[in-house]
C-alpha cells in the first residue's frame, strides 16, 4: 500500500522542515493527492484529511517554509532505490499553470500545453524517472522568462533570487539532467519532445557523457552522416516501411494508445 512508503519517504524529509507541524501538514497533503479523491483541491484534501476547512492545506502552500532542494534530493535517491533499471529513462517536459494575476513569479502571457493555446501562466520545467518499475518525478524548475530577468525588482518582490538569471527552457531540463547523472550515475536514457531536441547544447551533453537519448527534431534539421549533412525527413523516407515499429505509449479509454513510427526495426 501507498501508505507505508509515504511513511518512510516522511520519515526521511523530517529534517527538511522547520517544525512538526508543516511536516504533519505536507504529508496530509501528499496522502490526499496520492488518495483516489476525484478532484483535488484546498477543500476536498482538507476533507479527505478531516480538517475543517481549507485553511491549513493553504498555509503549507503560502506560508510554511522548508528546504524543497533538500527534499528533492531525497525524493530522487528514494525513487533510484526503489525504481532504477539499466534502461531507466529520465524525461523531461514543460507545462503551464494558467494564473489570472501578474505578481507570481514568471507569469505571463505564453503558450500552454495545458490549456493548448496562449494563456497567461506559469511554465514549469519537470523530469519524471521512468523504468519498468513504475514511474515518479524527480525534479522541477521554473521558467523565468526574459522580461522578468531584466526586471529584477519585479523579481525581488516576488521572491526570485539575485542570482538566477535567464536560462531556456531545454538549459533547465540539461541543469537537471545532470543533477540526476552526477549524483546517481544510473541513467539509461532520456527523452523529450521538440523543444528540448532542437537543442544542440542538451544532446552533445548526452553524448559526451554516453547517455542514450529519443528527442524529437524539427523535420529539417540536418544530422551529419557518412555521406555528408542530410535533413532527418530525408533520410527517414529512405527507411522502408517495413523496417518501422509501432508501440503503445499507454492503455487509453478504447484500448491501447498507438504511436507511430516510434522506433525503427532495423
Amino acid at each position: 500500500m501507498w501508505e507505508a512508503g509515504l511513511e518512510e519517504l516522511f520519515g526521511r524529509v523530517a529534517d527538511c522542515f522547520r517544525s512538526d507541524q508543516p511536516r504533519a501538514q505536507a504529508r496530509a497533503y501528499v496522502a490526499g493527492l496520492l488518495s483516489r479523491t476525484e478532484r483535488k483541491n484546498g477543500w476536498t484534501l482538507a476533507e479527505f484529511s478531516r480538517e475543517a476547512g481549507p485553511q491549513k492545506m493553504q498555509r503549507l502552500l503560502n506560508e510554511y517554509v522548508w528546504n524543497a532542494d533538500a527534499m528533492r534530493d531525497i525524493v530522487q535517491s528514494y525513487v533510484v532505490e526503489n525504481l532504477a533499471e539499466p534502461d531507466g529513462v529520465l524525461v523531461v517536459d514543460e507545462t503551464g499553470f494558467v494564473k489570472k494575476g501578474t505578481s507570481s513569479a514568471g507569469v505571463q502571457r505564453q503558450y500552454s500545453g495545458t490549456a493548448g493555446r496562449i494563456e497567461s501562466c506559469q511554465i514549469g520545467v519537470f523530469a519524471a524517472y521512468v523504468s519498468g518499475k513504475g514511474r515518479a518525478f524527480v525534479d522541477r524548475e521554473l521558467y523565468l522568462p526574459a522580461s522578468w530577468t531584466d526586471d529584477r525588482a519585479r523579481c525581488t518582490a516576488a521572491g526570485v533570487p539575485a542570482r538566477v538569471g535567464f536560462a531556456t527552457k531545454p538549459l533547465l531540463a540539461l541543469d537537471m539532467i545532470r543533477r540526476f547523472w552526477v549524483t546517481h550515475r544510473q541513467l539509461g536514457w532520456v527523452a523529450g519532445d521538440e523543444v528540448y531536441g532542437g537543442d544542440p547544447e542538451l544532446r552533445d551533453w548526452l553524448e559526451e557523457h554516453r547517455v542514450g537519448y529519443v528527442l524529437a527534431v524539427k523535420k529539417d534539421t540536418e544530422v551529419t552522416t557518412t555521406v555528408g549533412r542530410r535533413r532527418v525527413d530525408v533520410l527517414a523516407s529512405k527507411v522502408p516501411a517495413r523496417a518501422w515499429e509501432t508501440y503503445s505509449c499507454a492503455d487509453g479509454s478504447k484500448g491501447p494508445c498507438g504511436v507511430p513510427e516510434v522506433g525503427l526495426g532495423l
